[in-house]
C-alpha cells in the first residue's frame, strides 16, 4: 500500500491506496475552512498551525494499515510553504520510523491523477485545470509528458471568486457561495467584458473582470440581496466564458480523444455543463474527477505517489523532497 499526505494550502489530509488493485483503502481530511472563513481567506500562519495539530492524529488513524506500506508519498510543490513543511516533516517522520521510502509529490500532477482514483490513467489526454492557485491547459502525450499549453498572467479563475465573495461580504470560500447566489440572479444584469477577448493569445487572466465587479460595487449606493444575486450571477457568466474561449481555440487546433477536468474550481454546475457541451461538439471524451476529490485531498496524491513509485520514483533520502511554493510543469511527467 501507498499513503498519500497533503497539506498544502488549508486541508489536511490522509490516504492509503492498494497498489495491486488502486482502491482506496483508508481516506480522511480535515478542512480548516471555518477557521478562516472569518478572515476572508487563508492565513499562512494559522494554516500551518492547524495542520501540526492534525497530521499526527490522522497518521495515527491510518496506523492499521502500517504493516503493509510501500512508501509514503507527500505533497512538495507548489503550495504555502508553512503549509507544506507540515506535511513533509510528517512523512519524513513516519519514513525513518517504518524504514520506508519517501515520494514527493507536484500537486498539480497529483489534481491530474484525481481522474484516475481507483482505476488506470488514460493517455494521451487534455486536461483544465481550475483552481484556488491556478489555472491553466494542459496536453499530455502518451509517454506523460505534460505541454502547458494556457496558463493565468494574474488571478486565478477560484481565486477570482473568493476575491469577488469577499467584496460583497458573503464569506470564504467563494467558489460555492458565487455558485449559489448566481441561481437567483441575471446574469445579463451588469455587461461586463470578456478578458483578452479577440486576442489571439492563448493566456488566461481574471484581475481586470475582478477590477470591473469591484467598481460595479463601487458605484452602486444599493447593496442589497438583489444586487448580490445580479453581480454574482454576470460575474460568473464572464468568467466562465473567459474559460471556454480560450479552450474554443484549442480545441480548434487540436483533437483531444480524451478531456479531464481536475480542480476545486471544476466542481462548478455552470462550468461543467459549458464543458460538456463543448466536448460534445468536438467528439471528445470529457472526464471529470469525483466531486468529493475535485478540492485537495490524499488519495489524489497517493494515486501519483503510486505512479512514481512504480516508475523508480521512490527516494529512500528523506532530506531529498525539497519544498516549493512555485513549480513548471511544462515538459514535467506526470508518471
Amino acid at each position: 500500500m501507498i499513503m498519500g499526505i497533503e497539506s498544502s494550502c488549508d486541508d489536511s489530509s490522509v490516504a492509503i491506496i492498494d497498489s495491486r488493485t488502486l482502491a482506496l483503502v483508508h481516506y480522511e481530511k480535515i478542512t480548516q475552512e471555518a477557521e478562516h472563513a472569518k478572515y476572508g481567506g487563508v492565513v499562512p500562519e494559522l494554516a500551518a498551525r492547524l495542520h501540526t495539530a492534525a497530521l499526527p492524529d490522522l497518521i495515527e488513524r491510518a496506523s492499521v494499515h502500517f504493516g503493509r506500506l510501500k512508501a509514503v508519498a507527500v505533497t512538495c510543490e507548489p503550495g504555502l510553504s508553512v503549509s507544506l513543511i507540515g506535511g513533509v516533516s510528517a512523512a519524513r517522520a513516519l519514513c525513518a520510523a517504518l524504514n520506508l521510502p519517501i515520494i514527493g509529490v507536484n500537486h498539480l500532477i497529483g489534481h491530474i491523477y484525481s481522474l484516475f482514483l481507483e482505476r488506470e490513467a488514460t493517455l494521451p489526454l487534455g486536461v483544465l485545470l481550475v483552481s484556488g492557485g491556478h489555472t491553466m491547459i494542459l496536453e499530455i502525450d502518451a509517454n506523460g509528458v505534460i505541454n502547458v499549453l494556457a496558463s493565468t498572467g494574474d488571478d486565478s479563475f477560484g481565486e477570482s471568486f473568493d476575491k469577488v465573495a469577499k467584496m460583497l461580504g458573503l464569506g470564504y470560500p467563494g467558489g460555492a457561495i458565487i455558485e449559489k447566489m448566481a441561481r437567483e440572479g441575471d446574469a445579463s444584469k451588469f455587461d461586463f467584458t470578456v478578458p483578452l477577448k479577440g486576442d489571439p493569445r492563448l493566456e488566461y487572466s481574471f484581475s481586470g473582470l475582478k477590477n470591473q465587479v469591484r467598481l460595479a460595487i463601487e458605484n452602486n449606493s444599493n447593496l442589497d440581496m438583489q444586487f448580490k444575486f445580479d453581480i454574482s450571477a454576470s460575474f460568473q457568466r464572464v468568467a466562465i466564458a473567459h474559460i471556454m474561449d480560450k479552450l474554443e481555440k484549442i480545441f480548434a487546433q487540436k483533437r483531444f480523444a480524451n478531456f479531464g477536468v481536475v480542480g476545486g474550481a471544476s466542481a462548478n454546475a455552470v462550468l461543467r455543463s459549458n464543458l460538456k457541451e463543448l466536448c460534445e461538439r468536438y467528439d471528445s471524451n470529457l472526464i471529470f474527477a469525483p466531486l468529493k476529490f475535485c478540492s485537495d485531498n490524499a488519495a489524489m496524491i497517493a494515486r501519483a505517489g503510486l505512479a512514481a513509485y512504480q516508475g523508480g520514483g521512490a527516494n529512500l533520502d528523506l532530506l531529498s523532497v525539497a519544498m516549493s511554493p512555485r513549480s513548471d510543469l511544462n515538459g514535467a511527467r506526470i508518471c
